[in-house]
């Protein structure tokens, strides 16, 4: 039987009380027990002594009975006779030195052996439990208290007196009762107290009980007035911010809900949820115009005909709990459709239902191209202000050399000009500088001969290619960019590893892919004059995708060149051209796929590039 929390208390108290009584009752036992038998062996030892007395007055000895004397005195037979009226005494006896009663308090017994009792002096020096189980023994037994008699220093005899245990227990018995009654009454009180106590107690429990049942049917702003001081007031206080905090919690839940639905209901793609019996339990607008029966309630075989691929799909979760699909499917006049399943799994672990989607291919090409478009747009952007940086300067320069060009040249001919006109003679023009007007032609034609470098490179960067793709296995193209990667590791010191085990192939164009891989790889070399290590690696990654890092131990990148490095004609380095990671991002670009990088300086840069899987 399971007991409540007041039960336990009421049991335990009593328990507690029960046990403080047994234990004080069988010390208040033990004790008696121990001042009857002190008692009875007084009494023993006085009468014994009083026998002794009066055989030593009368003697002992002659011949052919030495104890004819004593059988024969009234003295002696009146003691022994009257000690049976002594308290808990059974019999006094004298014997002889073979165990034969002499005289006996009972005429009848003299003359007969008479059997050896108990040791009451020995049992007064044991344990109180000993002396306990000596009184209580089942049939009871007598003790004697025994008392040598002497002639001289020769022993004739013993005197023995005899206690009866059963008649101590009597006594004790009768001793305990007031005991009992008194015990009985403390745990009737104790349990009358232990309820009144429970009750107080449980009070406190009851409200908070109360108050987590308003909890649990939703109710806001639960509070316990429990008052302060104890345990209970902590608590009481503690619940208040718990269901303060419930509160709050559950508002911004419900808020979370409905724009959860929200969301659900302004879905592109179809959603719907049907229960582990088959049974519709809601649907969005967009599945409900693929079918308009879509309405709660509605079993799965009434939605869609027997060889729907969204019916066999569902129809499969239901059995086997497991996401299926996608698979293409069509829904008449809306269309084709991506359909797919996926189990709904509650937090305990049970299967509560499905839930089926349709996704709209159409709408998913069109984001993808936006997205596509958008990411042009972007790296148009950054291309646009890396060549208007790069035009600029050249143009820049070649003002300021054609101006000092013209400067030299009007001089010389102003004075010619003026003569023409009928002025008078002027002085000699001065001489052009021929090596200063060469130097600066010389200059005009490099920056001329670097803008068409620019404009080339922006030609290249921007003249539309075809891309050949194709499933590429990335280890064999990793390999082909090894001999020309390994003589330029050699020279600089740098330890170059490649690992590429077990990757799946990616869809791409090799040339492409090779040169980007090539200049990264050429990049991180550069990078370690003093030597290091680079490591190419690939590896499958979530969303069907490849991702392939290359890292070294160079001198890195700094911060702030970081979200420049992509951008057409940027360069750190001295003799460095600013097209080669442009084309990277380009050939990333055209992949579909992404391109990061992290570095810390002096410490190392890595490239990670994510192709689509083929």
């Amino acid at each position: 039987m399971r007991l409540g929390i007041k039960g336990k208390q009421v049991l335990g108290v009593t328990s507690l009380v029960g046990a403080v009584v047994v234990i004080l009752s069988g010390l208040h036992l033990s004790r008696v027990a121990r001042v009857s038998l002190d008692e009875s062996r007084s009494r023993a030892e006085l009468i014994a002594n009083a026998v002794f007395h009066r055989a030593f007055a009368v003697g002992v000895g002659g011949d052919p009975d030495p104890y004819a004397a004593l059988r024969s005195d009234p003295g002696l037979r009146s003691i022994l006779e009257s000690s049976l009226y002594s308290k808990n005494v059974t019999y006094a006896a004298i014997v002889d030195v073979n165990g034969i009663a002499v005289v006996h308090a009972d005429r009848s017994l003299e003359g007969q052996p008479l059997p050896a009792g108990g040791d009451l002096g020995s049992l007064m020096e044991q344990s109180s439990v000993a002396q306990l189980r000596a009184i209580y023994a089942s049939k009871g037994q007598n003790l004697e208290f025994r008392q040598p008699l002497l002639r001289g220093d020769r022993e004739v005899g013993s005197i023995r007196i005899g206690v009866s245990t059963l008649l101590i227990r009597d006594d004790l018995n009768g001793s305990l009762r007031p005991v009992l009654a008194s015990a009985l009454a403390a745990l009737a009180v104790s349990v009358l107290v232990a309820v009144l106590l429970a009750q107080l107690l449980l009070r406190p429990i009851h409200v908070i009980r109360g108050g987590l049942t308003r909890l649990g049917r939703g109710e806001f702003g639960v509070r316990l007035n429990l008052g302060e001081g104890d345990e209970f007031g902590e608590l009481g206080t503690f619940f208040n911010e718990v269901s303060e905090q419930l509160s709050a919690d559950r508002s911004q839940m419900a808020g979370q809900v409905a724009n959860l639905e929200s969301a659900v209901q302004q879905l592109e793609d179809a959603v719907a949820i049907v229960n582990a019996r088959g049974e519709l339990l809601f649907a969005n607008p967009s599945m409900r115009a693929l079918t308009p029966a879509a309405e709660p309630g509605a079993r799965l075989d009434t939605l869609f005909a027997g060889d729907h691929p969204l019916r066999r799909l569902a129809e499969q979760t239901l059995v086997n709990r497991q996401a299926r699909g996608p698979v293409s499917a069509s829904f008449g006049e809306s269309g084709e459709r991506l359909v797919m399943t996926h189990a709904i799994i509650d937090p305990k672990g049970e299967f509560v239902g499905v839930m089926l989607i349709a996704r709209n291919l159409e709408y998913l090409s069109e984001v993808q191209s936006t997205i596509r478009y958008s990411r042009k747009l972007a790296a148009l952007g950054r291309l646009s202000a890396g060549v208007a940086h790069e035009v600029k300067n050249p143009l820049n320069a070649m003002m300021i050399h054609l101006e000092l060009l013209r400067q030299q040249f009007a001089s010389r001919f102003a004075p010619a000009r003026a003569m023409a006109g009928g002025a008078v003679a002027a002085p000699a023009p001065p001489v052009i500088d021929r090596e200063a007007a060469l130097q600066h032609v010389d200059i005009i034609a490099n920056e001329i001969r670097r803008l068409d470098e620019v404009v080339q490179g922006f030609l290249k960067f921007t003249r539309p290619e075809d891309l050949k793709l194709q499933p590429i296995a990335l280890g064999t193209l990793l390999d082909e960019i090894v001999p020309i990667l390994r003589p330029e590791a050699e020279r600089a010191g740098v330890e170059l590893h490649v690992e590429c085990d077990g990757v799946p192939d990616v869809n791409g164009d090799p040339a492409m892919l090779r040169q980007a891989f090539l200049n990264l790889a050429l990049n991180a070399i550069q990078a370690m004059p003093h030597g290091g290590t680079l490591r190419i690696a690939s590896e499958g990654t979530r969303g069907h995708r490849v991702r392939v890092s290359v890292s070294d131990t160079g001198v890195g990148i700094k911060p702030e060149h970081l979200h420049r490095i992509f951008e057409l004609y940027f360069t750190t380095k001295e003799k460095g051209s600013g097209v080669g990671l442009s084309m990277v991002y380009r050939t990333v670009q055209m992949h579909d796929g992404d391109i990061e990088v992290q570095s810390t300086p002096g410490a190392g840069t890595t490239f990670r590039i994510l192709l689509p899987q083929a």
